[in-house]
C-alpha cells in the first residue's frame, strides 16, 4: 500500500497577500477581497465591518497618493488568534501618511483619521527601497 503516516504542521497564524492595481477598482477590490477572507477565517462580525473600512482607507490612500505606473500595491492580511494586522505595500516611500486637520468643506482628507479612530495600533515600515508599508493592528479580543 501506498499509506504514509504524515505531521501537519499548524500555523498559529493566517495569512492573505494579495497584488492590486493602483486605482479606484483596486482600491475598492482589496476591500472586497479582505471581506471574504475575513468571513472564511472566522473573524468576529463586528471586527469585519471595521477592519474592512480599515483596509478601504489604506488602499485607497496607496490608490491615490502611492500609485506609480505600472506597479501594482500589495494587500496583507495576517490573523493572530488576538489581532488582525492589515498592511498595504506602495512603491512610493517618499509620500507618508499623515494625520491632518479635516476641512468641512473637503472631500477627501480623512482617511487616516478614520484609521486613527478605528485601530488600536498603526505606523509605517519601509523597504526594500522603494516601498513602504503602513499597516494597522486589531485587537480581536477586548477585555
Amino acid at each position: 500500500m501506498n499509506e504514509q503516516n504524515t505531521t501537519q504542521v499548524l500555523s498559529p497564524e493566517r495569512h492573505f497577500t494579495v497584488l492590486l492595481s493602483p486605482t479606484p477598482r483596486g482600491a475598492r477590490l482589496a476591500r472586497l477581497l479582505a471581506v471574504e477572507w475575513m468571513r472564511d477565517h472566522e473573524v468576529p462580525y463586528g471586527m469585519t465591518d471595521t477592519a474592512a473600512q480599515v483596509v478601504a482607507e489604506l488602499a485607497t490612500n496607496a490608490a491615490t497618493h502611492g500609485r506609480v505606473a505600472g506597479r501594482s500595491f500589495r494587500l496583507a492580511l495576517l490573523s493572530q488568534p488576538n489581532v488582525l494586522r492589515i498592511e498595504v505595500t506602495d512603491t512610493r516611500s517618499e509620500s507618508l501618511p499623515r494625520l491632518q486637520p479635516a476641512c468641512p468643506e473637503g472631500d477627501s482628507g480623512r482617511g487616516f483619521l478614520i484609521v486613527e479612530a478605528l485601530a488600536d495600533r498603526w505606523g509605517v515600515e519601509f523597504g526594500p527601497v522603494p516601498r513602504k508599508t503602513v499597516w494597522a493592528e486589531l485587537e480581536l479580543q477586548r477585555p
